[in-house]
């Protein structure tokens, strides 16, 4: 008697499995060790431009040129523009001079760039002469296999125990930043982006949304009922 022979194609056993995963975490840390490596030189080329500045007369203006002029040499070789190898070195100053354990766990492949990225963003508002302990915290707790965005949420309390400063404080010095902004898009659209206080943008957002229900919702109305019933919600 012969067995019905199985349609599915029997899947890679586990001893292959076990080899592309040790390929995969091969690259990955080759990748790894590559980006921290490019991230060194990039901030030794900041370096360079901080030792240029110190021969000549201190003002923002010659610091910006001074940086300028080593970011356009890096990005004709790369074929890239100005500011984005001008982005590049002052992110890779920062990460060298501010958070040498990370760079390290990253060079190691300890943590991903993913990890890297979370650490910089969350301990950027850290005034500098805690940001030594900060690189500490972020790394022991980057290493215990949190993903990145179970990292943040943890690195955030962190980061909130090491501020000199109450959140009041802060509130009050990050109401000066409010600004709008437009943002051009494609097909003639554009965005219209506003910072201000979350507690205004929150309110602002649950009125529009509101107010965009209301008009979807009498789209089925006739005209001079539907437009009745928008003109009352948005003069609410």
């Amino acid at each position: 008697m012969f067995m019905e022979a199985s349609s599915t194609p029997p899947g890679p056993g586990p001893r292959a499995l076990s080899a592309v995963l040790a390929e995969v975490l091969r690259t990955g840390a080759a990748v790894a060790a590559a980006e921290a490596a490019r991230t060194r030189a990039l901030a030794e080329a900041g370096h360079l431009a901080l030792d240029v500045l110190a021969e000549r007369p201190s003002s923002s203006r010659v610091a910006e040129m001074a940086l300028r002029e080593v970011a356009s040499e890096i990005a004709a070789a790369e074929h890239c523009s100005d500011r984005t190898v001008q982005t590049q070195i002052t992110r890779a100053m920062t990460l060298v001079d501010d958070y040498p354990g990370t760079l390290t766990a990253w060079e190691e492949g300890a943590i991903t760039r993913a990890h890297v990225h979370t650490i910089l963003e969350v301990g950027t508002p850290l005034p500098s002469e805690v940001r030594a302990e900060f690189d500490t915290l972020a790394v022991t707790t980057a290493t215990a296999g949190l993903s990145p965005g179970r990292l943040r949420t943890r690195l955030a309390a962190l980061a909130e125990t090491l501020q000199p400063t109450t959140i009041t404080e802060r509130h009050q010095r990050g109401r000066d930043t409010r600004c709008v902004r437009v943002v051009t898009g494609h097909d003639g659209m554009s965005d219209l982006i506003a910072t201000l206080p979350t507690v205004l943008a929150v309110g602002i957002y649950d009125r529009l949304t509101q107010q965009a229900r209301t008009i979807i919702d009498t789209r089925g109305d006739t005209p001079a009922t539907a437009t009745t019933t928008a003109t009352t919600t948005a003069t609410a």
